[in-house]
């Protein structure tokens, strides 16, 4: 807590998603005045562009406890805890009626552009951690404005700056030549543009997640019904095929989390994807009848194909903090207390160890990245860790260090959690924390509908 810093300012949130609307929840219920500021029009503005998806998380998991509370006044109930909402549903039903309960308390159209200390820049000690936080923000007209803070809890997800396909990290060469033929997201092949363009045609599916997953399945669907005759996937992967890349299947104890996997083993077993194992892509070159040719960094030519879908994982968006004081790992831009907790070579989803302010702390006094973000590049997050999060950090704001200290985390401990390109083939064989490998059976394919955790509060890769 920032003990020096004026106590009469708000505490600031930056993102009304599923962390950014509990931490709101739990500065209410603590009597403290928070400031959720969100650059969408609506609430949860991420989730809403993965609506159509399926979460692999029951409503169960899926609501925090304080938010619940705030709720009830309103006549809101609780859908059936287990049942699996898409994105859509999570919006509709629990986040958006969160968000306008929470009134004044939350203001649209608002993205962060820079936060700092009032007078001070990154370099300057003297009196640092008496001054407030400022925040500025830029509105949908042009205009620009700026907000004192006690604190600042970034909540604003990874969403926005999804990783490219290039194997070393950056855009592979040619990449952004190919970017009409290139998407970073799960299509939804119910809306008919978006069917239009894969009908027929022969994708490249790059990465190894549970994204990846969810689109081999659709792919798989769209490739079975009456209208996707010619429908193909080409499934990429930079390691190979081992016990743990399908993640948990029957053992998962996120069931649905375990059917994701097994769809996408199904699509595969089925003949309606090919897999490239090791493949690491340098360059998407332009074929000679306009399609597009990935090659490898070992100079491999794949087969060419109409459209590519990468999906290699996301990245925390910084560029807005550079003035702060943060601690972050070198490897996965996580605050570095947490960092070997959720290291994705070492753990999955389950085996997280339960953390909270302290972990999430920042030699900056009173900043605090929270949910998604604070995972930084690791894929192994779910929306419950998030609430447990910022109940913690929100205790310590108030003052409250033996609950703040008091922290409890109980998650599922098998399933889809590895990220594409952070395990070696070695690491793969090991598990990386994921469960033995799954016996096939026939689902998600052609039948059930597939499922995921999206990146708002999902253990997605």
């Amino acid at each position: 807590m920032n003990a020096s810093a004026p106590t009469d300012l708000p505490v600031v949130v930056i993102g009304a998603g599923p962390t950014g609307l509990a931490a709101a929840s739990r500065l209410v219920q603590r009597g403290l005045s928070p400031l959720v500021l969100e650059q969408g029009p609506a609430a949860a503005h991420a989730v809403r562009d993965w609506q159509h998806v399926r979460l692999f998380s029951t409503w169960a998991e899926l609501t925090d406890p304080a938010a619940e509370k705030l709720l009830a006044p309103t006549g809101w109930s609780k859908p059936d805890p287990a049942t699996y909402p898409t994105g859509g549903d999570w919006t509709a039903l629990y986040l958006q009626p969160l968000a306008n309960a929470l009134g004044d308390a939350v203001r649209y159209g608002a993205r962060v552009t820079g936060v700092s200390r009032l007078g001070r820049d990154r370099i300057v000690d003297t009196e640092r951690d008496a001054q407030p936080l400022t925040v500025h923000y830029a509105l949908p007209d042009g205009r620009e404005e700026r907000i004192l803070a006690r604190q600042v809890i970034d909540a604003s997800g990874t969403w926005s700056l999804p990783s490219p396909a290039g194997g070393n990290g950056l855009p592979a060469l040619g990449e952004h030549a190919a970017a009409e033929r290139i998407a970073y997201r799960v299509p939804d092949l119910k809306d008919p543009a978006v069917r239009a363009r894969y009908t027929g045609k022969h994708t490249a599916v790059i990465g190894s997640g549970a994204s990846a997953f969810t689109t081999l399945a659709a792919l798989a669907d769209l490739a079975q019904a009456d209208d996707g005759a010619g429908t193909h996937a080409l499934w990429v992967l930079r390691r190979g095929i081992s016990g743990s890349t399908f993640g948990g299947g029957s053992a998962d104890q996120l069931p649905a989390r375990g059917a994701l996997g097994l769809a996408a083993k199904a699509a595969v077993e089925q003949g309606h994807a090919d897999a490239v194992t090791g493949f690491r892509t340098d360059a998407i070159e332009p074929g000679s009848d306009g399609r597009l040719v990935l090659v490898g960094d070992d100079g491999q030519r794949l087969d060419a194909v109409d459209e590519a879908i990468v999906l290699t994982g996301l990245r925390p968006d910084l560029s807005f903090l550079t003035e702060l004081r943060l601690a972050l790992d070198e490897r996965l831009q996580a605050p570095v207390a947490l960092a070997p907790l959720i290291d994705p070579n070492q753990h999955s989803c389950g085996t997280v160890y339960p953390h909270g302010h302290r972990e999430l702390s920042h030699p900056e006094a009173g900043v605090y990245l929270v949910g998604m973000k604070s995972y930084g590049r690791a894929p192994t997050f779910l929306a419950m860790t998030g609430y447990e999060q910022v109940r913690s950090v929100v205790a310590a704001i108030a003052g409250d260090l033996e609950a703040a200290d008091h922290v409890e985390l109980a998650l599922p401990e098998t399933g889809v959690c590895s990220g594409a390109g952070l395990l070696d083939d070695s690491t793969a064989e090991k598990g990386g924390g994921c469960a033995p490998a799954p016996q096939l059976v026939q689902i998600g394919v052609g039948a059930t509908t597939v499922v995921q955790e999206g990146s708002a509060g999902g253990c997605c890769g």
